[in-house]
């Protein structure tokens, strides 16, 4: 259906014929030429000319030239007439723009086409409706004189989209997203030109004009090419939006898919919270399958064809069945991942560097094929300075009013203005938290006014996303029904400041913005790592420089992503507490086998830490639940024991070999291969916890061969925490079994000590600079130096206390890990140590 024939029309124009056509071919334009045809048009002929041969589907269409444009405005006189409209112009007054804008659409809708441009358009129609072989003749030979050329100008012909494309749109310091109007499932000759008449006229929509103003550019140096452009059936199927880059984090290495069912103008006005799915770009150019996360959208409605002929849309109700599921399968998911990677390589060849890329795409739900239908650089994060880190950190906390998807890094505050309907815009004052349903380009003019937006639906690719992150605010979008409590006045402070997640408190917030500059930081020997909790948060800390991650805790995964006992969902038909069965069912629905739920959900957590610092080393360590914390998961009651000590019970190595907990460890086993192997990660490394002895060590070890993770094969080294007496004082032994170690000093000092670190009583003795605590660690980096193997610490005692730090470089460590906050200011102190040691 969608294999175009072959053009041959107009090829081979001189430069001069080009500027002075009415209208070009994609196949006739390329990137160079923006101010022939406009940005959007302009990408579209560079992919279809460049990229079609590397499997990247496009479909096809024509455009009316800038010259075009400017034909008809100066054959008309408007630019004078528009001059004179603009000379009190005031796009800080919301009535002044609207009326200025009103006027100047008024004057181009009633203005005609000069023919000779007409006659170009529906020349062009016609020679795009034979290339797609839908000119309709079996119908039209029934039909009478009259019949047939109401016919012919409203119904015979391909389905077409309408797109404007200004010749300032798409550049690297300006989006321009949306400021023009596009125009869907438009067929027939007259619609088709009353289309392009309308884009022509939406060069002075409010928000165009004041988007224009506010970035500097003139009014008359911006022409409007219109793109004409067979329609992919995605209303049948899917669409969505996809960007090469992390859109809050600017994390280069994972591509961003947006998908829900229907026309793609739903997600990118927001009117709908999409699915959303990550990839990470470097393995999957080596053949992998890194899909790193994928979240189930709403999906709730879906823009469909309406019946006849004209620009005729209607937005319908998805049934239940179909959001609950994912709109893309994972072959397709990787399909669009690839073509966004091809996508941004070719566009940073043309500019000379790296060129992330902003890209629309639409599946055809007739053949099923994938296609992209627009594309264009991204305009924010790639203007970001790499030489400063700046860290928001709320310093307190309030009642969260509702949550969504954390649209940038930053927090907000104000009094609310909840504004529903755009005759509205004119309320909103300067300094407002703007809420509403979801934003369009009209809303723009005030959306610069906020400190901060909200809105009900909207996933991180709509308007209100891309705007807010040009304008340098923070925006939750996707919160859904709770928008609705929210009240104009009521003071909130919006945090986008806490990984993906965005949070909305109560009331004012006193806040922090920390600014580190990162050129010229010290190299040094000893290798400084990072603690890392919530995967979610992993791409934004990639930042700051490190050496990789010495810990990144299962546990938080578990209790935070997973929520259920592992042996609560292998058993889950023996289940005897009814509440959790419930609880089960309704985070596991998508799942016909309850244990993929929790190797899924493991598996995409492990796989977000490890691609965020790749290929730098990341160690993960498995579980390490005690028994009551075990008991504390949803289901885990029936299946954990109650113990006097757990801190000293059933927990790390002791579980895993263990007949009544090593299937559910197996799944975990199962969560690493896959990051490894399925992935390409091969930079994580499991570490084993609480490892009593070495033949405890064994025993893990070979029970994680039984499920793939083999030592040695396919480069998998496995560490062990060095956080018990033993660990110390059988080091030797210990070396045999694994590849390196990590101390963790809260524990060993708890059991050198013989204390409880969490009991009040005794806590004013826990203390890691303690003689004897010393005394092993020093023990344990010797043997380790000794056996070549690698050590390492990961407690928090290098964070609290410089001196500590200072003496773990002098014994020749290999690499400390701490904490985000602590970082920069510890690897300083090592930098100074290890000049003072060299001389």
């Amino acid at each position: 259906m969608y294999t175009a024939k072959k053009s041959e029309d107009n090829l081979g124009l001189t430069k001069d014929a080009r500027e002075k056509a009415l209208i070009l071919w994609f196949e006739e334009v390329g990137i160079v030429d923006i101010p022939l045809v406009g940005g959007k048009n302009a990408s579209l002929g560079e992919m279809i000319r460049q990229l079609t041969s590397k499997g990247v589907n496009v479909p096809t269409g024509f455009a009316t030239t800038a010259h075009a444009f400017q034909y008809f405005m100066q054959r008309a006189g408007l630019d004078d007439r528009l001059r004179e409209l603009f000379s009190d112009l005031d796009v800080d007054n919301v009535s002044n723009l609207q009326e200025r804008g009103r006027q100047a659409r008024a004057m181009i809708l009633h203005t005609p086409f000069p023919p000779e441009l007409e006659s170009a358009i529906i020349e062009a129609y016609a020679k795009l409706c034979e290339r797609y072989e839908a000119n309709g003749d079996a119908l039209c030979d029934r039909l009478n004189p009259e019949e047939l050329q109401a016919y012919r100008d409203y119904n015979c012909g391909v389905d077409v989209a309408v797109r404007s494309s200004a010749t300032a749109e798409d550049l690297p310091d300006a989006s321009f997203a949306g400021q023009q109007e596009t125009y869907l499932n438009v067929y027939g000759i007259k619609p088709v030109l009353d289309a392009c008449h309308r884009c022509f006229a939406s060069l002075f929509t409010d928000r165009a004009i004041s988007y224009r103003a506010t970035k500097g550019f003139d009014h008359f140096d911006v022409a409007l090419s219109v793109g004409v452009q067979k329609m992919v059936r995605s209303d049948l199927a899917a669409a969505g939006v996809m960007f090469s880059i992390d859109t809050e984090t600017g994390f280069k290495n994972s591509a961003l898919i947006t998908a829900a069912y229907g026309l793609g103008e739903n997600v990118v006005q927001g009117a709908v919270n999409p699915d959303e799915y990550l990839v990470f770009k470097p393995t999957l150019k080596q053949g992998f399958k890194p899909i790193l996360d994928k979240r189930l959208g709403s999906k709730e409605i879906k823009m469909v064809y309406d019946v006849g002929g004209g620009r005729l849309t209607k937005n319908v109700p998805v049934p239940v069945g179909d959001r609950q599921k994912y709109a893309l399968s994972d072959d397709e998911i990787l399909t669009l991942a690839r073509w966004v990677c091809i996508i941004e390589d070719h566009y940073s060849e043309i500019h000379g560097h790296y060129t992330p890329m902003d890209v629309e795409w639409a599946k055809d739900g007739a053949t099923g094929q994938l296609f992209i239908v627009q594309a264009r650089p991204e305009t924010v994060q790639s203007r970001k300075s790499a030489s400063i880190l700046r860290q928001y950190r709320l310093l307190e906390r309030s009642e969260v009013l509702m949550t969504g998807r954390a649209v940038g890094d930053l927090i907000g505050q104000g009094a609310i203005r909840v504004i529903t309907d755009v005759s509205k815009l004119e309320s909103f004052q300067e300094g407002e938290v703007l809420v509403t349903d979801k934003t369009d380009p009209d809303w723009e003019p005030i959306m610069k006014k906020a400190s901060a937006v909200v809105t009900k639906h909207g996933g991180r690719t709509c308007h209100a996303a891309i705007i807010a992150r040009e304008l340098g605010l923070p925006a939750i979008v996707g919160c859904g029904e709770g928008v609705d409590t929210l009240r104009d006045g009521q003071e909130i402070t919006v945090s986008c400041a806490e990984g993906e997640e965005g949070q909305v408190y109560e009331g004012i917030l006193r806040y922090d913005i920390d600014e580190v500059q990162l050129e010229n930081l010290p190299q040094t020997r000893t290798k400084i790592l990072m603690n890392v909790g919530n995967p979610q948060e992993a791409f934004g800390l990639s930042s700051i420089p490190c050496d990789g991650v010495g810990l990144a805790r299962s546990e938080f995964i578990i209790a935070n992503h997973i929520k259920i006992h592992p042996l609560a969902l292998m058993h889950f038909d023996a289940l005897k507490d009814k509440a959790a069965k419930w609880d089960i069912s309704k985070l596991t629905f998508m799942y016909e086998n309850k244990a993929d739920y929790f190797v899924d959900r493991m598996t995409r957590g492990i796989a977000m830490l490890a691609a965020a610092f790749y290929p730098k080393p990341v160690i993960v360590r498995m579980s390490d639940f005690k028994s009551n914390e075990y008991a504390s998961l949803i289901g885990g009651k029936q299946f954990e024991p109650d113990e006097e000590n757990p801190m000293m019970g059933w927990r790390g190595a002791s579980r895993y070999y263990d007949p009544k907990y090593s299937e559910a460890y197996g799944l975990e086993c199962e969560a690493h291969r896959r990051v490894r192997e399925d992935m390409g990660l091969t930079n994580l490394i499991p570490m084993i916890p609480f490892c009593r002895t070495p033949e405890e060590g064994r025993r893990v070890l070979a029970e994680m061969a039984k499920h793939g993770l083999v030592r040695g094969e396919n480069g998998l080294q496995v560490y062990v925490m060095c956080e018990l007496p033993s660990n110390v004082e059988l080091a030797d032994e210990f070396c045999e079994i694994f590849d390196g170690f990590s101390i963790g000093s809260n524990d060993l000092t708890q059991l050198t000590l013989g204390l409880d670190r969490d009991s009040a009583l005794v806590a004013h003795l826990f203390d890691e600079r303690n003689e004897a605590v010393k005394r092993k660690i020093r023990k344990v980096i010797e043997t380790a130096k000794q056996y070549g193997r690698k050590v390492g610490i990961c407690g928090q005692a290098p964070s609290d206390y410089p001196e500590f730090a200072t003496f773990l470089v002098e014994l020749g460590i290999d690499s400390i890990s701490l904490n985000p906050d602590s970082m920069l200011k510890t690897l300083l102190e090592v930098a100074k140590t290890e000049e003072s040691l060299a001389h």
